[in-house]
């Protein structure tokens, strides 16, 4: 089982397909949706004996029964984001339900069941838009034909609305519970007769529907993975191996046995270096009846290491390394025009070089895991799975079982950001309930989240412009270098991914005749992993820097710059100028979702009139600007900064404006880009990882630093563009405008560029 990250894979160095396996984009077998295969061509309709409910199911998403009851199934996971509110909001909106009566179930890890459930990408909406709506709309069908038949009216004549079906004629009314005895034996419908509502008739797309858990999460009653409890259930901890790659020589566990409440204490086998992305580090396991009992007995654990081929591994020595590497030729990734020659003409180069540390994603909830593996070798577990099916896999393969002996309950989750869809720590949860003969969680702690993250590279880079003596942008030549996602699946994978550098890089938009992108080889030494945005986090920190530059070279308004240098609205495609690679968009078909330039200067004029850009910046406000498209989604930012009374630079309002396309969830999409300004300031300002020794030197949120609230944006206003287009993300796009956007604001504010995250404001 591999995780769904299909723009990270490079479709030309098939050797990656051992760590980035695109899922069924097409949703599973089920071909092309417009077949009715969303249906997986089964009616689960069922009765009961007389007098009992009956239930009508016409697809695994949505079912109702006589009691008037309709049930919808969220089939990814929650972590914030609403959606487990989002798509079942698409799906009543298209059956025409109750909204304030609807009960939503979250489905267990299940692809042949419930398609892809991996929520990362941001792609939930964009995926399943489409299949919730027609999952609404035939049961709406249904429904009507049934009223229809009762009434011996057209159907045409009838529509549903607040869980009625409605004659428009006489004004009879039908609840659905009523009519589902008549669908029991009903066949599905042709998928060719089953419409969507016009947009102008939804009336829950759109708007602001709060999220379905939100009195349970404030009043403390949700459940996230460690608030699950079995009978007979033991806590596990584990101490893992301090330098990827290290192996256990020996342990003594004499004194941990010795603390009251541990019960035993095991070995996990390691999976060796590169250590893979869904295997269990090597490690030696204290089980326990408690959580203290089972930290101190780890404490107690007396143990030898072998710490392999990265105990001399130092971050700073490296990104010095590649900082120098960026001053040679790299591999070529995307080339137009003839760069050299417009270095040659140029009558003004700009040149600099941009740094960003590694990250941690720091969930406030560290992962945990509950397994419970039976005697005859079946599974179930409970946990905070971002990706339940890979972790089911994942378990399986672990175990030696058939996936199908394994069941993956998911929980709520204390946030994910991309960490959780990694299913190490489910699968040594697995590992450790086989072991003790019982139902086992494995307890991370913030230390152990801290030290063995699948983290956010650090990078390096050098982007060189040439101006001719008009002014005008002739040459543009990007050098990239960061240890790649692959290889910690692989030590051959030196160069970025075309995933990877199509995350803000190879994605170029601007209107320069001459481009040359470069990448350089890094290797990796830690396990390295996809973080909110993923390497647009640098490259846009990059890009936009240097576009605020350029813009001052050219004696332009930022604003004005980046909309003259868009050029004519247009859409792009990438891929006759990539050299030896490919253009992945995000895993989409670039005629689905071509990058428009119109819509990218749509955004920018938005923010700049919603944020009074002209006004603000003739009275003397400090503002930063930048504009970024991620995940198909494109947002304008700017910053605006301020001195507070005590003398200290603080972020005194945040600008964003999105073209999302439909916008399914406008309170969603705006607290998403409230959370994403937040998370980037960490990123930009206090957050960094380093190596010395082969091992991470930040322990806890002390060291590791993450924004407390006085360093939180003031105001955030998020301006949401109405576009009937086809959705997109909104989870990660609020991080990469932001830094470069705030780094630029800084340098309005003091006259000193920043080149090197993170840095002090």
């Amino acid at each position: 089982m591999l995780p769904n990250i299909p723009f990270l894979k490079n479709k030309k160095r098939e050797d990656q397909s051992k760590v980035f396996s695109p899922s069924r984009r097409d949703f599973l077998k089920f071909g092309s949706l417009a077949t009715g295969g969303l249906f997986l061509g089964v009616s689960f309709q069922c009765s009961g004996p007389k007098g009992e409910t009956v239930t009508f199911a016409p697809n695994v998403y949505i079912s109702i029964n006589s009691d008037n009851e309709v049930t919808l199934v969220a089939h990814r996971s929650e972590m914030g984001t609403g959606i487990r509110t989002s798509l079942p909001q698409i799906m009543a909106d298209e059956l025409g339900a109750d909204w304030s009566k609807i009960k939503i179930v979250q489905a267990e890890g299940d692809e042949e069941k419930y398609g892809n459930q991996n929520t990362d990408g941001s792609f939930s909406v964009r995926m399943f838009y489409e299949p919730m709506r027609k999952a609404g709309a035939t049961a709406r069908h249904m429904l009507i034909a049934a009223a229809a038949s009762e009434w011996s009216v057209d159907a045409s004549e009838c529509d549903t609305e607040n869980g009625m079906v409605i004659h428009s004629g006489n004004g009879k009314k039908l609840s659905f519970g009523d009519l589902v005895g008549k669908l029991v034996d009903a066949p599905l419908p042709a998928p060719e007769s089953v419409k969507l509502k016009d947009f102008s008739k939804l009336k829950l797309i759109g708007t602001d529907v709060p999220i379905y858990d939100l009195k349970d999460i404030v009043t403390g009653k949700s459940v996230f993975g460690a608030d699950v409890n079995l009978p007979n259930m033991k806590i596990a901890v584990v101490m893992r191996t301090p330098v990827i790659g290290a192996t256990l020589t020996s342990y003594n566990d004499e004194k941990a046995l010795a603390v009251p409440g541990v019960e035993q204490v095991v070995k996990i086998e390691g999976s060796g270096f590169p250590p893979g992305l869904d295997k269990a580090l090597e490690g030696v396991a204290v089980i326990a009846t408690n959580t203290w009992s089972a930290i101190k007995g780890r404490e107690a654990l007396e143990v030898v290491w072998d710490l392999g081929e990265n105990q001399n591994y130092n971050s700073d020595q490296q990104l010095a390394e590649m900082l120098e590497s960026t001053k040679g030729s790299g591999k070529v990734r995307r080339e137009r025009g003839d760069f050299d020659a417009a270095g040659k003409a140029a009558s003004k180069t700009l040149e600099s070089t941009y740094e960003a540390p590694f990250y941690a994603h720091a969930t406030i909830e560290p992962p945990a895991a509950i397994a419970d593996v039976k005697e005859d070798g079946s599974c179930e577990v409970w946990s905070p799975s971002q990706h339940p099916q890979w972790a089911r896999g994942a378990v399986a393969a672990a175990l030696g079982v058939d996936v199908a002996n394994v069941k993956v309950n998911v929980t709520l989750l204390g946030g994910g950001f991309g960490r959780k869809s990694k299913p190490d720590f489910v699968v040594e949860a697995a590992l450790l309930s086989k072991a003790a003969k019982a139902p086992v969680r494995v307890q991370w702690t913030r230390e152990d989240d801290l030290h063995f993250d699948f983290f956010h590279s650090h990078s390096a880079q050098r982007i060189k412009a040439t101006l001719d003596s008009s002014g005008n942008l002739t040459g543009w030549n990007h050098h990239t270098v960061f240890p790649a996602i692959g290889s910690t699946g692989s030590k051959e994978e030196l160069h970025p991914s075309d995933g990877e550098l199509g995350l803000g890089c190879t994605d170029f938009p601007f209107d320069v005749p001459n481009i040359r992108i470069e990448s350089h080889e890094s290797t990796g030494n830690t396990r390295v992993g996809w973080l909110r945005s993923v390497s647009n986090i640098h490259h846009a920190f990059a890009i936009h820097s240097m576009m605020d530059e350029i813009a001052e070279a050219r004696g332009k308004d930022p604003i004005e710059n980046a909309i003259e240098l868009l050029g004519e609205d247009r859409d792009i495609t990438f891929q006759s100028e990539m050299v030896d690679s490919n253009y992945e968009n995000y895993g989409e078909k670039i005629e689905d979702f071509p990058w428009n330039t119109g819509r990218m200067k749509n955004v920018i004029r938005t923010v700049a009139e919603k944020s009074n850009w002209n006004s603000n910046k003739a009275a003397g406000k400090i503002m930063g600007f930048a504009a970024h498209k991620s995940f198909l989604t494109y947002v304008g930012c700017v910053v605006i900064l301020e001195k507070d009374t005590a003398g200290k630079t603080v972020i005194s309002d945040v600008f964003y404006a999105v073209d999302c396309g439909v916008a399914v969830n406008t309170d969603r999409i705006r607290s998403q880009f409230e959370g994403g300004s937040q998370f980037a300031t960490s990123l930009a300002t206090t957050s960094a990882i380093t190596f010395d020794k082969g091992q991470v030197q930040q322990n806890n949120f002390d060291t590791y630093k993450i924004i407390r609230m006085p360093a939180s944006p003031k105001n955030i206003h998020v301006h949401i563009i109405e576009s009937q287009i086809k959705p997109t993300g909104v989870g990660e796009p609020p991080v990469p405008p932001f830094i470069p956007a705030l780094a630029n604001a800084m340098y309005q504010m003091n006259g000193q560029r920043i080149y090197k995250l993170p840095f002090t404001i």
